[in-house]
C-alpha cells in the first residue's frame, strides 16, 4: 500500500512544487531542483519503484526543466567513485565464485577456540573482516549456514536450554552486527561510504583516500566490534556454557570439505591482497614513483581487469571471472550512486546547499554539538529507511550546514556517513538484521534491546573517537 501511495505522491509533489509560488531567496532553477528532490525523496523513502529507477530521474527532469544540459546531468553517473565501488564488487564476485570467503571465515572462527564465547567472538571477527571487502548481505548469507550448523551440533543433548538459547541468539546477532560494523572500516565496505567519497569529490572537490579513511574508521570498527561482543555475551545474553567439545571437530570438518585451495582461490587471493596493499599504501607509492599516479579508482580497475585476464585454464579459456559472472553484480547500486551525485550536483550548482549553510551560521561556536546532533539524526533515520538513500539525501544538507557553521565538512560528513551503517535495532533496518531475524533464533524485542544500547554506544564512539581522529588525520 505504501508503495502505491508513493508512486502517486512523488509526481504529485513535483507538480505541486512547480505550481506553488517560488520563495524569493531561491532562483527559478533552484526551485525546480527542489521539486525534483521532493519527487526523488518520496520514491526513495517509499521504495515505490526500485531505488535505481528513481535515481534515473535527474537524467529526465534536469534537461527538460532547463536546469542543465543532458551532458551535465549524466556526468555524475560516470564519477570515478562509481568505478571504485564496481571494482570492489568484482573482487567480491570472485571471492564468492571460488569460495574464498567461506575458507577465510572458517579459519578465523577456528583460531578463536572452542569456548562458547570464543566461537561467538570468531563469528564477530569473521563477519566484520569479510564485510570490509564484500557486501554485508553476502557476508551474512554466507555466515548463517555455518552458524546454524555450529548451533545445531553443539546444542544436541545439552541440558542448559537457556544457555543454548542465549548462545544461538548471540551468534545470530554477532553475524548481523559484525557485518554491519565491518563495512564501515573501508571506503568500499558499504554503499554509504562510497556515496560519501563521491559527494566529497564531486561537490566539495576533495578526495578522501582509502588509507586515510581506514585510519579514521578502523579504530572505531575494532572497538565497536569488541564492545558489541562484550555487551551480548557478558551483559545482555550470557550463556555460561564454557567449552564445547564438538566445536573443533565441526569447524575442522567444514574446512576439510573445502579441500586444498583451488587455483581459482589462490589467484583470487593474489588479486585481493594486491589491491588491498595498493589501496592502503597508494600515497607512499605515488611519492616513491611520481610517474605512477595511482588512484583508488585506478587500482579497482586494475584488479577488475586482472580478474578477467588471469587464467585458470589457458587452453580452455577459463579465467578467474567470466562476463557471465557479472550477472550477479548489483548494477542498480551503481546507478543509485550516480543519481545521488547528480542530485547533489544540482543542489550545489543552483545555490541550495549554500542557502542551507547560511541558516546555521549561528552555530559556529558549538561545532561538537552540531556533529553530535546530526550523527544522532542519521543513526535514527537509518533504522527506518535505506542507508544508501539516507546518505544520498542527507549529505548535501549536512555539507551545507557545515559550511554555514564554519565547520570543516569532513568533521560532520564522516560521522554522519558512519552512523548510517550503525542500524542495530530493527529487522527491517538492514538486510543482515532481516536475515538473522528470519533464522528464528532472534525476536524483535531481543534485537531492539541490544540495538538501543549499541546505537547509543555508536554515537558516543563516533563523537569520542572518530571526530578527534578526523581532525588528526585530515
Amino acid at each position: 500500500m505504501l508503495k502505491k501511495i508513493g508512486l502517486v505522491l512523488g509526481p504529485a509533489l513535483f507538480v505541486l512544487f512547480l505550481w506553488l509560488p517560488r520563495p524569493e531567496n531561491l532562483t527559478p532553477e533552484a526551485w525546480k531542483v527542489m521539486a525534483m528532490a521532493a519527487f526523488m525523496l518520496v520514491w526513495w523513502i517509499t521504495e515505490a519503484v526500485p531505488l535505481a529507477v528513481a535515481a534515473l530521474l535527474p537524467i529526465i527532469l534536469l534537461p527538460i526543466m532547463g536546469v542543465t544540459t543532458m551532458k551535465a546531468a549524466t556526468a555524475p553517473y560516470a564519477n570515478p567513485v562509481v568505478f571504485l565501488f564496481m571494482g570492489g564488487f568484482m573482487i567480491a564476485l570472485a571471492m564468492e565464485k571460488w569460495n574464498l570467503h567461506r575458507r577465510i571465515a572458517l579459519n578465523i572462527v577456528k583460531l578463536t577456540g572452542v569456548n562458547a564465547n570464543g566461537i561467538i567472538l570468531g563469528f564477530f571477527i569473521a563477519s566484520g573482516a569479510i564485510s570490509m571487502w564484500i557486501s554485508n548481505t553476502a557476508t551474512t548469507v554466507m555466515m548463517l549456514p555455518i552458524a546454524t550448523s555450529v548451533i545445531g551440533l553443539l546444542s544436541e543433548g545439552h541440558s542448559d536450554h537457556k544457555g543454548i538459547q542465549n548462545f544461538a541468539l548471540a551468534m545470530m546477532l554477532a553475524i548481523a552486527y559484525g557485518a554491519n560494523i565491518g563495512g564501515t572500516a573501508t571506503i568500499i565496505g558499504t554503499p554509504p561510504n562510497v556515496v560519501f567519497a563521491g559527494f566529497m569529490r564531486e561537490t566539495l572537490q576533495y578526495e578522501v583516500g582509502f588509507a586515510r579513511w581506514m585510519m579514521v574508521a578502523l579504530p572505531f570498527t575494532i572497538l565497536l566490534l569488541l564492545v558489541s561482543y562484550w555487551i551480548l555475551t557478558r551483559w545482555l545474553y550470557p550463556n555460561r556454557l564454557g567449552r564445547f567439545d564438538g566445536a573443533e571437530a565441526l569447524i575442522s570438518r567444514e574446512i576439510a570439505q573445502l579441500g586444498p585451495m583451488s587455483l581459482g582461490e589462490r589467484r583470487t587471493l593474489f588479486v585481493f591482497v594486491g589491491a588491498a596493499l595498493l589501496w592502503i599504501f597508494r600515497e607512499g607509492w605515488n611519492i616513491l614513483l611520481p610517474w605512477l599516479k595511482l588512484s583508488d579508482e585506478g587500482i579497482a580497475m586494475i584488479a577488475t581487469v586482472a580478474l578477467f585476464v588471469i587464467p585458470i585454464q589457458w587452453k580452455s579459456g577459463n579465467y578467474v571471472l567470466k562476463w557471465q559472472d557479472t550477472e550477479k553484480l548489483p548494477w542498480g547500486i551503481l546507478l543509485l550512486f550516480g543519481g545521488g551525485l547528480s542530485l547533489a550536483d544540482a543542489l550545489a550548482s543552483t545555490g541550495i546547499i549554500a542557502l542551507i549553510g547560511t541558516q546555521f551560521s549561528l552555530f559556529q561556536d558549538v561545532d561538537v554539538l552540531v556533529v553530535l546532533g546530526l550523527t544522532t539524526v542519521s543513526l535514527l533515520l537509518t533504522e527506518v529507511m535505506s542507508n544508501v538513500a539516507l546518505i544520498t539525501i542527507f549529505l548535501p544538507m549536512v555539507g551545507g550546514i557545515a559550511q554555514g557553521a564554519g565547520i570543516n565538512p569532513l568533521e560532520v560528513c564522516i560521522p554522519v556517513t558512519m552512523a548510517a551503517s550503525c542500524a542495530f535495532m530493527l529487522p527491517m533496518s538492514t538486510p543482515p538484521n532481516a536475515i538473522v531475524f528470519a533464522s528464528g533464533h532472534v525476536s524483535i524485542v531481543q534485537m531492539v534491546r541490544a540495538g538501543v544500547l549499541l546505537n547509543i554506544i555508536s554515537i558516543l564512539l563516533i563523537s569520542l573517537i572518530v571526530y578527534p581522529m578526523i581532525r588528526l588525520v585530515f
